[in-house]
């Protein structure tokens, strides 16, 4: 049971709305720890999308992250451009990399042709080759601190990628919203942690060296069942010797289905 367990996740408390809801719903006290902040290549980048549209022809767009559609269309509604965005982006073939990404374009009024089962970049690439798509054009607005794992993939498969990035992410700057945490990390009162990307762990370790030597911080962390999103978050994870579960749905859902499964199974 989860009930009196205290799980946190490496989300602002904007952001991880989905993920309290549930947690308290087992009766259990959610922590949201805003691990990154958005760096915006400024008003450039929707200029940058649409003339790499027009220049391009990509036959498929492709989203990643629900973020990269916020930034991109809100962008795009402050320089007056909404609608020449709107346009190019549903001239292509549309693919959402899960539900929260398909669900943000939707709010943008753009159709969603096609969203992979597994929601991760092996799952676009899964998809793609169902598609038969040697030999097409994909865009994908994204993250400069993206991995080249995706475009690898599909340049594999035979598609022509062109990534732009729309935004950069560093270490969360205002860490006072972790004081609660620290407190409860430090007397071991934390009962679980769930990372949701790779930036993220990068961002929890950059955080807490501050407060923490290496040693104390693994010790702690090796006390407490570790959640990850998806294999490139758990990969990350591994490069700090941290022992984690890869949720089996990369969603937050999935990810707290896999943290309730190891309490129930104590």
């Amino acid at each position: 049971m989860l009930k009196g367990k205290t799980i946190a996740i490496t989300r602002s408390k904007d952001d991880s709305s989905e993920f309290i809801d549930l947690v308290t719903r087992d009766n259990a006290r959610p922590i949201s720890l805003p691990t990154i902040e958005l760096v915006s290549k400024g008003e450039k980048i929707v200029d940058e999308f649409l003339n790499s549209v027009k220049q391009y022809n990509p036959d498929y767009s492709v989203f990643m992250s629900s973020k990269a559609v916020t930034l991109l269309f809100d962008t795009a509604k402050k320089v007056s451009k909404f609608e020449k965005l709107q346009l190019a982006v549903a001239n292509t073939i549309v693919m959402a990399v899960g539900p929260k990404t398909k669900i943000a374009l939707e709010n943008e009024g753009i159709k969603v042709a096609y969203m992979p089962n597994t929601y991760s970049s092996v799952g676009v690439g899964e998809l793609f080759t169902k598609l038969h798509a040697v030999g097409k054009k994909v865009i994908v607005p994204r993250s400069g601190a993206s991995t080249p794992f995706l475009k690898e993939l599909l340049e594999k498969i035979g598609i022509n990628v062109n990534e732009i990035h729309l935004y950069d992410v560093c270490a969360f700057r205002d860490t006072s919203q972790w004081n609660e945490f620290r407190e409860l990390f430090s007397q071991n009162k934390v009962d679980g942690i769930v990372f949701t990307s790779a930036s993220s762990v990068r961002a929890f370790f950059e955080i807490m060296s501050k407060d923490y030597d290496s040693d104390s911080l693994l010790s702690n962390l090796e006390k407490i069942p570790v959640v990850a999103i998806g294999p490139f978050t758990s990969d990350e994870l591994k490069k700090f010797n941290i022992h984690n579960i890869v949720a089996q749905v990369h969603t937050v859902p999935g990810a707290f289905d896999t943290i309730k499964s190891l309490f129930l199974s104590e």
